[in-house]
């Protein structure tokens, strides 16, 4: 089993981090008391469903955040595959994100007669021992969420990496325009197979109709641009650090032009390595239509 420790400063973007390893399959908890890993994972060791990939922030909340702890974590190797990353942050930079969320640093909870700056101090001498020991340190202080996930990935095994899905969502603008959707591209401007008889009834995952959207060289153009502007914005969410894109094509009903074009472009991403998937929004309308 793998597991990976996630501390460090508070305000450094340890939950970010957490949220990113989830992303890559991990199963995750936040501030487990140090004193209990030890038994939960010899617990999650003797359940044959469990992940095999586990992340645990711990940080200055933890009580036990000490040269004991330091200690625990250590014996921690013996069960598992131990891994800490330690997040750190110039103290300029925490000051003002602590201003922005006006929030209380955790130390200034416990101990009133604290100040932000006080608090910050106190909190990196007491983390110094398991910095410097932690396995990989990343400074935050200029990093976006997209620079934090390459970041971690650097650290992950290549097989653990995850890129970006791609989930294609065909949908009828009559049912509405869905609320998940990153991107939309209206397909309504084509030929519309729903006037041919043979073709009523059938979607865009029969061959015949995506056969005959096809064959309309205005299809293929617009397939052409859509594609375009997806392979130059697609690297940038990626830079972004997002680990989905929703990409919606709208047609009348949801059922022929606009399934068509998922079931294409889920096709083509996957062709090109990625994690890409055609979802048909509207299919238990349309059939219930024709009932």
């Amino acid at each position: 089993m793998r597991l990976i420790i996630v501390t460090g400063m508070s305000g450094s973007g340890k939950t970010k981090a957490l949220d990113i390893l989830e992303d890559n399959g991990y199963y995750c908890l936040d501030n487990l008391p140090v004193k209990i890993l030890p038994e939960f994972m010899n617990m999650i060791l003797r359940l044959d469903d469990f992940s095999n990939k586990v992340c645990i922030t711990v940080d200055v909340r933890n009580s036990e955040m000490s040269a004991g702890a330091l200690h625990t974590l250590k014996s921690l190797s013996k069960l598992v595959s131990l891994k800490i990353i330690f997040l750190d942050c110039d103290n300029s930079v925490l000051m003002k994100r602590y201003k922005e969320t006006r929030r209380l640093h955790p130390l200034m909870m416990t101990d009133n007669t604290l100040d932000l700056q006080g608090a910050i101090n106190k909190e990196r001498m007491i983390l110094e021992p398991i910095k410097s020991t932690a396995d990989y340190i990343i400074d935050t202080s200029l990093l976006t969420t997209g620079d934090l996930k390459q970041k971690i990935g650097e650290f992950l095994p290549e097989s653990e990496q995850q890129g970006l899905s791609l989930s294609f969502t065909a949908f009828g603008y009559k049912y509405g325009i869905p609320a998940d959707c990153d991107v939309v591209f209206d397909v309504r401007c084509l030929p519309n197979p729903f006037y041919i008889d043979e073709l009523k009834t059938k979607t865009g995952q029969d061959h015949e109709v995506r056969d005959f959207v096809m064959s309309c060289p205005e299809s293929q153009e617009l397939f052409d641009r859509i594609t375009a502007y997806l392979d130059s914005a697609i690297p940038m969410y990626e830079h972004e650090g997002r680990s989905q894109l929703v990409v919606g094509l709208g047609c009348t009903g949801g059922q022929h032009r606009s399934l068509t074009f998922a079931i294409l472009l889920a096709e083509r991403y996957k062709q090109k390595g990625f994690a890409a998937s055609a979802f048909a929004r509207d299919s238990e309308r349309n059939v219930k239509k024709y009932l």
